[in-house]
């Protein structure tokens, strides 16, 4: 048997360097977005520095400035209607028949039935809550399997069993210390659901269970295909919280690069119809005023890019980490 222990979370599993990985996932797409935009400030505000001749003079002898403006009002207008409508597009996918929407709600009782009758109780109606009860199930399930194989006699055997079952519970303790409170709308629920490897976990007691199967008991078996059912259970769950939270992502993508777009879009305009080389004279703090001004304009002029990039940053890595479901480990 190879080594049943894993990490507890997906970073750890993965070996991504954890600054990269929160700047992926973790942190606020608005703050990822602004920090980019602050290096391209300081990016141009060094290149103008560098520069044996200064802007000013260069926009004297050319209209350079005025161009990058002018295409940059035309990128914003272009880019604002492209994106916002792609994304539209894949939330019409909710918009159907009366028909279409009654096999949906067919389909989403039969699965709340299942979980009811999994769970014991009615399946909890918030997100972090339906997640939580099937990850504390799973928990139970695992004690059951090590406490049902105790008395077994085959202690090389139960000792797997426990280290799995360790194993699970640590994983298990970490997701359920991050999903409590956790509000849907934000990547505190999503986060911990992916933490917890239940894909993992299946293949490993599917792998015990079968290498056994001939010395264990019924009651011994049963154990371990109540524990089956629990994980089996979560990955579905899971994946449909995904999706919802990614609609949900894409709606403030969507929000967030047209709020966005009318400042970059007023920022850039006002460069080509305002702004010559005689508009900001002088220096400030020892660098030319207008060096400053063509900078931060560029820098904000391009926020709906940056916004765009940060959320596909996040959801393009979620779906990396996702591309399968059940015991197929990719990582």
């Amino acid at each position: 048997m190879s080594d049943l222990t894993t990490e507890n979370t997906l970073r750890e599993r993965t070996d991504v360097n954890k600054y990269y990985f929160w700047v992926l996932l973790g942190a606020n797409r608005w703050a990822v977005a602004g920090s980019l935009a602050c290096l391209i400030f300081l990016v141009f505000m060094l290149w103008g520095v560098l520069k044996p001749v200064s802007l000013q003079t260069t926009m004297q002898s050319s209209d350079m400035v005025e161009t990058v403006f002018a295409g940059l009002v035309g990128a914003i207008i272009t880019g604002t209607t492209l994106v916002v409508t792609i994304n539209q597009l894949v939330l019409s996918q909710e918009i159907g028949s009366l028909g279409s929407q009654r096999s949906r709600m067919d389909t989403t009782m039969d699965f709340r039935q299942n979980t009811d009758d999994l769970l014991g109780t009615v399946t909890p109606a918030d997100p972090a809550a339906y997640l939580l009860a099937l990850v504390e199930t799973s928990e139970h399930r695992a004690r059951t399997l090590r406490d049902t194989l105790d008395d077994s006699g085959h202690k090389d055997f139960q000792e797997t069993v426990d280290e799995y079952v360790d194993d699970l519970l640590k994983n298990a303790d970490h997701a359920r210390d991050h999903l409590e409170g956790a509000d849907f709308g934000t990547f505190d629920v999503l986060s911990p659901a992916l933490d917890y490897n239940y894909d993992r976990k299946m293949y490993d007691v599917r792998r015990l269970g079968m290498a056994h199967e001939a010395d264990l008991t019924d009651e011994e078996r049963d154990a371990f295909r109540a524990l089956l059912e629990a994980l089996t259970m979560y990955g579905p769950v899971r994946e449909y919280i995904k999706d919802l939270y990614i609609q949900w992502a894409l709606v403030k993508l969507s929000r967030a690069i047209l709020y966005a777009a009318v400042i970059s879009l007023t920022v850039a305009g006002g460069m080509v119809v305002f702004v010559d080389p005689t508009t900001f004279p002088g220096t400030f703090l020892g660098i030319e005023r207008i060096l400053w001004v063509v900078s931060a304009a560029f820098a904000i002029s391009a926020l709906p890019f940056l916004l765009f990039t940060a959320y596909i940053l996040r959801l393009a890595t979620i779906a990396k980490q996702t591309l399968s479901m059940g015991p197929l480990v990719l990582s």
